[in-house]
């Protein structure tokens, strides 16, 4: 009897390890096991823009002097300067004249930001297009000629259109097939109001989210001038109106005579990705910021990329809201000069 018992005990002992064996081995197995892991993609580089699409983007600038829409892409590269001078200056209304161009001359930012304080309507109508703006500076880092181009082709446009003429304000001249917008008086300067979805004759998609800035819009299709901007006050700094221009035969911006070169690390250089010395405009090479922020290098950046107007508006975080603290300084000038016609 005794030896039955533990025969059977030794049965059903063996029984338990069959049943629990192979659950204890998958077990075992799945823990030693590597976790799969997902296959890693490469970042998918933002096409290149059409050139539809970059003259609906230099459409609200296409028209300016040749000195401030150069001002204009240069500080686009800049998107985070441009909020925190537009928040400055508005926190600074006191500051009138010389007096204002010293102070601007301390501050860290891109010579061609400095350089827009000369017209705080339109650097806050780039802080409140936020998103327009940085978009802006990422094609010109991206495509600058075909940014170029784009000026002229919307210029032709307007010409054809028979908005774009010289004036009292402006002198309008064709060199070969460039046209050239100059002030008619050097030493005032006249930012041109018009609808930029208008007056290049057959309208054009209007840029998501566009906000008409008062002081640099005008209801309808044509052109008008409000006050000159008085740009005597900034002619000794060094980024003021007259170190700026176009080189339209080599399609880059000028900066005391040379090719402005962009050292912002907001966006990235995708025609020089992995290359050292950031984005380089044209040669010689000439360093646009004297800023000691402004690095070599590029870095993808919250503004790399096109139309990303979430993005953008993080800076905004700084002051306020892209869209809020009103309207400031339209078509007045807080550096003195102004209500010239």
């Amino acid at each position: 009897m005794n030896f039955l018992k533990q025969s059977l005990s030794l049965l059903l002992s063996c029984c338990l390890v069959l049943v629990t064996a192979p659950r204890g081995f998958a077990l075992q197995t799945s823990a030693a096991a590597p976790p799969t892991q997902a296959p890693q993609q490469s970042p998918v580089q933002p096409a290149q823009q059409t050139p539809q699409q970059l003259q609906q983007l230099v459409a609200p600038i296409a028209l300016y002097p040749d000195a401030l829409a150069a001002q204009i892409l240069a500080a686009a590269t800049y998107p985070d300067q441009v909020v925190e001078a537009d928040r400055w200056l508005q926190q600074h209304t006191d500051l009138k004249g010389e007096q204002l161009g010293k102070e601007v001359d301390k501050q860290p930012w891109d010579p061609s930001v400095k350089a827009l304080v000369e017209f705080p309507s339109v650097l806050a109508n780039m802080d409140k297009n936020l998103a327009w703006t940085s978009s802006l500076g990422d094609v010109y880092v991206n495509q600058q000629q075909q940014v170029m181009d784009a000026v002229q082709v919307m210029r032709d446009r307007a010409e054809k259109a028979g908005n774009l003429k010289s004036t009292a304000q402006e002198k309008v001249n064709k060199q070969g097939q460039t046209i050239v917008i100059e002030p008619a008086d050097p030493q005032v300067v006249y930012v041109p109001e018009y609808d930029p979805w208008l007056v290049y004759g057959e309208p054009i998609g209007v840029w998501p989210g566009w906000y008409s800035y008062p002081g640099l819009f005008l209801a309808g299709p044509g052109i008008a001038f409000g006050f000159g901007f008085g740009i005597g006050f900034f002619g000794g700094f060094g980024w003021g109106w007259g170190h700026w221009g176009y080189d339209w035969h080599n399609h880059g911006i000028l900066f005391n005579r040379h090719a402005y070169v962009s050292h912002s690390r907001v966006f990235t250089n995708r025609n020089n990705f992995n290359r050292a010395g950031g984005f380089h405009g044209g040669s010689p090479a000439f360093h646009g910021s004297a800023a000691p922020h402004s690095q070599s290098g590029t870095h993808s950046g919250a503004f790399s990329g096109f139309n990303h107007g979430g993005a953008a508006r993080s800076f905004s975080s700084r002051g306020q809201s892209s869209f809020g603290g009103g309207f400031h300084g339209g078509g007045g000038f807080h550096g003195g000069g102004g209500g010239r016609r």
